[in-house]
C-alpha cells in the first residue's frame, strides 16, 4: 500500500499494479478496492492490475487479459467472463 501512495505522489495518469491485494486483511482489500476505484471512475487514473484473485479483478476491471505462459488466451470485457463459469474456470484454474 505504500508503493501505490508513493506513486499517486507523482500524480500519474496510468498506475501499474502488481498483487496490491496480496497478504492483505480482506477489510482491507475492500476498502483499497473502494479508493482504488474512485481513483479511476473520479480521478481518470487508467490502471494496468496484475492480480491472480480473479474475483477481485473481474469485479474492478472493465477488460480482462489473461494469459498462460506469456501468450494471451483471452481479452475481452470482464463481464463476459464473468458470465461464463465454465470458461473462466478453464482459463484461471491452476494446472499441475
Amino acid at each position: 500500500m505504500l508503493a501505490i501512495a508513493r506513486a499517486l505522489m507523482a500524480n500519474p495518469r496510468i498506475l501499474l499494479m502488481d498483487e496490491p491485494t496480496e497478504g492483505l486483511a480482506p477489510v482491507i482489500v475492500e476498502e483499497l478496492v473502494r479508493i482504488l476505484a474512485a481513483l479511476r471512475d473520479e480521478a481518470g487514473v487508467a490502471m494496468v492490475l496484475v492480480e491472480q484473485n480473479s474475483a477481485i479483478a473481474l469485479n474492478f476491471a472493465e477488460r480482462t487479459v489473461v494469459l498462460d505462459r506469456g501468450r494471451v488466451v483471452y481479452d475481452g470485457p470482464s463481464k463476459a467472463l464473468q458470465d461464463d463459469p465454465e470458461k473462466l474456470e478453464s482459463l484461471v484454474a491452476v494446472s499441475g
